[in-house]
């Protein structure tokens, strides 16, 4: 028990050193006087009149004083986790320093994931995210994964502690999904899911073909950022093309019964968004502006990101709309990124929403 108190010595060293290195990530000082700035301008006359913008200000001083706050308490958590192999190691305490020993172990996790955050430095990080997701050739097999890919996501953002709000569903014609659009609401969650932007390949014995063959799939993902402010990006309606249509799929009261689903489409850039889930056209229009706006933000993102690699002379060109990762589940079972090399042996888990170590390895890799 000595030595293992002694090794939990030095790795609460090397954690109590990375955490610090995550405070000056993560600015600490400059959170604490952004804080301050916040509370003097809540507590100005008349600041409450204008109830979207000081809910605005109120959210983020809610996001910044849980940033800090969350910081705090992990300092604190390496004081405690000192003084209790301290006392094990006076008082012989086996116990005691098990307990420390674990509670290092759930120290070393916490600030791990603390540290992701310091990788969210993009303009559009902090926003929530809109995710359409669109089978490619393949029929039925390439439907039917879509609809895994949706689960997959939607099981991710469950773990996450994100709220999702489906906008639009078209069944796949025997089973799956032709395509799924929906909104994640959370912190940063924009910045976890942006490196999840591409073409996902599965390969594995189909469960539609007679035959039980192999078949090889695809199914893209887009991801954009939903702005809270849109007049960052101004829309020409004059470029926009508006159609109306009966919503499709189960609905409630109002869905199938009148043309309340909207499709937009911005004849410039060629982007298509459509909503059917809102209560009403007027809802539904609505939403489709935001997502037209978060999708145009990506684009111009994603320009800049190609200008800057003709700049550095990159050899290698960027293809947003390439395979990113494979998931394969005959012969072998095996996930694989592409971009990281990062891999999993675990299908099941991946399928299941664990795919933490995909997008930490690809934002370290940024």
């Amino acid at each position: 028990m000595f030595i293992e108190i002694e090794d939990s010595k030095i790795k609460l060293e090397q954690e109590k050193a990375k955490l610090k290195e995550v405070g000056e990530g993560l600015r600490i000082d400059e959170l604490k006087k952004q804080l301050e700035e916040l509370k003097e301008e809540m507590n100005s006359p008349g600041f409450w009149e204008d109830i979207e913008y000081s809910t605005a200000v109120n959210k983020k001083r809610a996001k910044i004083d849980n940033k800090i706050n969350h910081y705090i308490e992990l300092v604190s958590k390496c004081e405690d986790v000192e003084t209790m192999l301290l006392l094990a190691e006076e008082e012989s305490e086996k116990e005691l320093a098990q307990e420390a020993i674990d509670t290092l172990e759930e120290l070393s996790q916490e600030i791990d994931n603390l540290a992701i955050e310091t990788l969210m430095r993009g303009d559009y990080d902090n926003c929530n995210a809109v995710l359409s997701l669109h089978a490619g050739a393949g029929g039925t097999e390439a439907q039917d994964w879509t609809q895994m890919l949706y689960r997959m996501y939607t099981r991710y953002c469950e773990k996450k502690g994100f709220k999702i709000r489906l906008l639009d569903f078209l069944d796949g014609d025997e089973a799956g999904a032709k395509s799924a659009t929906f909104e994640v609401d959370g912190e940063n969650a924009y910045g976890y899911l942006r490196g999840e932007k591409g073409v996902h390949r599965l390969v594995r014995i189909s469960p539609f073909d007679s035959n039980a063959r192999r078949h090889t799939s695809f199914s893209s993902l887009d991801v954009a950022p939903m702005l809270e402010n849109d007049e960052e990006i101004e829309i020409n309606m004059e470029d926009v093309r508006v159609d109306t249509y009966r919503s499709t799929g189960a609905g409630g009261q109002h869905v199938n019964k009148t043309d309340s689903a909207v499709r937009m489409t911005h004849m410039p850039t060629g982007i298509v968004v459509s909503c059917q889930n809102e209560r009403s056209q007027i809802q539904n229009r609505e939403m489709c502006m935001k997502m037209l706006s978060a999708k145009l933000v990506e684009l111009r993102e994603r320009e800049k990101e190609e200008q800057m690699a003709e700049i550095k002379g990159e050899m290698k060109k960027i293809e947003w709309g390439s395979q990113i990762r494979s998931y394969i589940f005959q012969p072998y079972t095996m996930v694989k990124d592409h971009r990281t090399g990062f891999e999993s042996g675990n299908i099941d888990d991946v399928m299941d929403g664990n795919i933490d170590g995909f997008i930490t390895a690809y934002l370290k890799m940024q």
